[in-house]
């Protein structure tokens, strides 16, 4: 995998669709050699998912699962499990997000491998963790956004219905937590000797994801509202209309509220008591944006955007996914990359290291492409590597 930040560890992805794919990406991206482990016939769920690039791979598995080696075992068969077991003695990572008790049933919990494996750090991404009242309980992206508050500070204001964030948040702050608590336990591994179970949620993502509402609820006992695109504790710092579209501008500081004013030519709003102040603005929010509004009215987008930007206020315009994967710093951040042999184009290292850079270096892998190629590396005979490769194919 080359010389990126973690070439020579070795991981094992037992994860399917997204929270674990997307921690098992993270781990591939930075060099390390990500092992994905699929079921029999169909594999990943995802594989299944439209639409399609150029070979016929569902999109969407080619953008979590890059940079990753393709295995599949049946899981369920005691010779599927002996391989597996065989391969995880020898790994550094295990990253697994199956429903609660599913490890256990296998044999393929923490207890068990990290007697063969002390070294080993086992990560686990499920809905709500592994202990509590919830722990037993399957999660989903959805679920979680609703039960950690985030539909309930999503939308446009008071009494209007719940709003989901339109990423899956959930899955992918899990995905990301799970690999920094990875790369965490194997750096404490690097003075001890010893490994470790990492062990987040989909839940505690959602949680993370409410600072700001949480500072206010945990100040004042109550609970915050949706607010449209609206901060919960500045002004304004929200999407604001113009003559022909949306701009989002943040002015909430004094001295950028200073500078909003002047571009947008009414200073007498400097001296006005109701916005004085982030507090006075606050307090007044409903009057602020709507005087906002309607001298942003008066004109388009570009123009708006060219006064607020010479002024050196913070603002940009709203975009659509393909304007912003179209935009020229999207290009000079290399955040769509090409994978290799065919597979299109994927979403670039969010993450620039200047000695040990990561890269894509492989694209997704055919169900159990490597399959016959990792068994033998993790001590399996030529035989014993073709007769599991044939089982698997038709388990």
């Amino acid at each position: 995998m080359g010389d990126g930040a973690l070439a020579g560890v070795r991981v094992v992805e037992l994860a399917h669709v997204m929270a674990g794919p997307v921690c098992g990406r993270m781990l591939a991206d930075m060099g390390a050699d990500v092992v994905k482990v699929e079921p029999p016939v169909a594999g990943d769920p995802t594989r299944a998912f439209e639409p399609r690039v150029a070979g016929g791979e569902s999109a969407a598995f080619v953008m979590l699962n890059r940079n990753k080696r393709g295995v599949v075992l049946d899981l369920k068969s005691p010779e599927g499990r002996i391989a597996a077991k065989r391969i995880l003695a020898r790994c550094d990572v295990v990253i697994e997000n199956f429903r609660p008790g599913v490890m256990d049933r296998l044999g393929l919990d923490w207890e068990s491998l990290r007697e063969a494996n002390p070294g080993l750090v086992y990560c686990q991404i499920t809905g709500f963790g592994r202990t509590g009242p919830l722990a037993e309980r399957r999660g989903f992206d959805l679920v979680a956004q609703g039960m950690t508050g985030l539909l309930s500070v999503t939308g446009e204001g008071p009494d209007r219905p719940p709003v989901k964030c339109g990423p899956p948040v959930t899955d992918i702050t899990a995905g990301i937590l799970g690999a920094m608590g990875v790369v965490a336990a194997l750096h404490a591994r690097t003075r001890t000797g010893e490994g470790q179970r990492v062990d987040t949620s989909l839940y505690e993502a959602g949680i993370v994801q409410t600072f700001w509402q949480s500072a206010v609820a945990l100040a004042t006992g109550e609970s915050p509202g949706p607010l449209g695109t609206a901060h919960p504790l500045a002004a304004p710092y929200e999407t604001l209309p113009t003559a022909d579209g949306w701009i989002t501008v943040g002015g909430w500081n004094q001295v950028n509220w200073l500078r909003l004013v002047g571009a947008l030519e009414i200073p007498e709003l400097a001296a006005d008591p109701r916005f004085e102040t982030n507090a006075a603005r606050m307090a007044n929010i409903e009057a602020l944006r709507q005087t906002l509004s309607d001298r942003l009215r008066t004109a388009g987008t570009t123009e708006w955007l060219r006064r607020l930007e010479a002024a050196a206020v913070p603002a940009g315009p709203v975009m659509s996914i393909g304007e912003m994967l179209a935009h020229p710093q999207t290009a000079a951040r290399e955040m769509v990359v090409e994978s290799p042999h065919g597979a299109g184009a994927s979403l670039g290292m969010p993450v620039k290291m200047s000695r040990t850079p990561g890269a894509v270096s492989r694209g997704a892998p055919r169900l159990g492409e490597h399959t016959a190629e990792v068994l033998r590396e993790y001590g399996c005979s030529e035989e014993e590597a073709a007769r599991l490769s044939r089982a698997a194919e038709t388990a």
